[in-house]
């Protein structure tokens, strides 16, 4: 006996399935390590669709309207919205070593110093890189991508699919993050910017003193070896510092659905 397909049935389909695919689908095409090029397209359209399978029966009714109308559309922005939203809070605490180590990097001299980083496809400098690299393991082996995926599947109880999404107040936290990447990677690079603004000042007073003396055949290296220095100091003490910024990061795409 076969199945009518009616203009309800097609609108419950869409919001059961569709809605729920279009909010993992662009969260997962936004994070770090899963969304970057490293993972194609493909594979993280089938991890959308296999994760939307399994969430489905667990996230209750949907609203039924009409698949075709306008209140359908506003609905699928809004769904896509959250996953942006969320995936951006997430690739934020990347970025915001990827900018601390350029802030070391311009400091001891090793700006010129740069590579392509393959996850993004623009070039970065090798310290920028290294830092990358090395959160990139911390996050997998502390198991961030399934805390991360945990938070998020938390959002379709705590924004619910309908009409109402992350609203303005949610859009103006999203911009404000912005700022908290800075000033976070600001005291992340702060010791590192200090030691070797150290080294600048001395050579400064001792050029003033002694002024036949070739700043720049000595200044330059004597700088980046204090530059490695501070950095192979603060390498030490990586982890906790990762911890920390990963665990505001959760609190703040816990605060964007409007948990406490």
């Amino acid at each position: 006996m076969g199945v009518e397909l009616s203009a309800d049935l097609l609108g419950q389909w869409v919001g059961q399935y569709l809605w729920p695919l279009f909010r993992l689908g662009s969260f997962m095409m936004v994070i770090p390590f899963i969304g970057t090029q490293l993972v194609p397209a493909r594979v993280r359209l089938g991890l959308a669709l296999l994760i939307t399978i399994l969430v489905v029966p667990m996230i209750g009714p949907v609203p039924q309207v009409d698949a075709l109308s306008a209140d359908a559309v506003i609905i699928t922005l809004q769904q896509i919205l959250i996953g942006v939203g969320m995936g951006f809070a997430l690739t934020a605490l990347f970025q915001l070593f990827v900018v601390a180590g350029q802030m070391i990097a311009m400091q001891m001299g090793l700006g010129f110093a740069s590579m392509v980083d393959p996850t993004n496809g623009v070039s970065v400098p090798v310290l920028s890189q290294l830092y990358s690299i090395t959160i990139t393991l911390l996050y997998l082996a502390m198991n961030g991508h399934l805390v991360a995926f945990e938070v998020f599947i938390e959002s379709f109880y705590t924004l619910p699919i309908g009409l109402a999404g992350l609203g303005q107040m949610g859009a103006w936290d999203l911009a404000h993050r912005i700022s908290w990447i800075f000033v976070s990677a600001m005291l992340l690079a702060l010791p590192a910017v200090t030691a070797v603004l150290i080294v600048n000042i001395s050579f400064g007073v001792m050029t003033r003193a002694a002024p036949q003396m070739n700043i720049f055949a000595l200044g330059f290296p004597i700088g980046l070896i204090f530059g490695l220095f501070s950095i192979w100091v603060l390498h030490a003490n990586f982890a906790p510092h990762f911890q920390l910024y990963t665990e505001q990061t959760f609190e703040f795409m816990r605060q964007l659905q409007g948990q406490p």
